[in-house]
This record gives C-alpha cells, structure tokens and sequence, in this order.
C-alpha cells in the first residue's frame, strides 16, 4: 500500500499516520501531531483528562460542545449517538 502524504502543514508526520490508522480524523490527527511538534510529545499527553466522562453530561451540554467544535447534524440525535459524534470527531 503506498505511504499517504499528510502534506506540508503536519509537522510531526509519523504521529499523523499512527493516529489515523487508529481511526482518529484527519482534523484530530494534524491538531495533535502539531501540538506534539510544537510542545514536544510528553507535554501534549499531559494536557488530557481534565474534562470529566461525556455520559456524565447533560444533552444540552453535549450539544453545545458539539456546536463548538463547529460539528453539523447533531441537533436531532440521541444521547449516545452524540456522544459517538464528539468522540469521532
């Protein structure tokens, strides 16, 4: 299979890759892969776990977090299928 070009703007390509063949999007795995570039690897891996479980939230919270992210087509979905959505994401 030939090797995907992540194009010039992924400043840690093998990163890149790694997250996307774990199912992560392209949007997630360039935002990461930079940050790790820029703040150097262990520093990004801190940074998470400081929001608590999405099942804990409310499904208004959960939609507007999902608005923040400038998600689409949320508005009508069930609790669990928006948390499915912002996960993806």
């Amino acid at each position: 299979m030939p090797e995907r070009d992540p194009g010039p703007s992924i400043k840690d390509d093998e990163l890149y890759e790694k997250l996307r063949d774990e199912g992560n999007s392209k949007e997630k795995s360039a935002r990461i892969a930079n940050a790790a570039a820029a703040q150097g690897r262990s520093k990004v891996g801190e940074k998470g776990g400081e929001s608590g479980s999405y099942e804990d939230w409310t499904v208004d919270e959960l939609r507007s977090r999902a608005k923040e992210l400038g998600l689409s087509n949320y508005s009508d979905l069930k609790k669990d299928d928006l948390i499915d959505k912002l996960r993806e994401h």
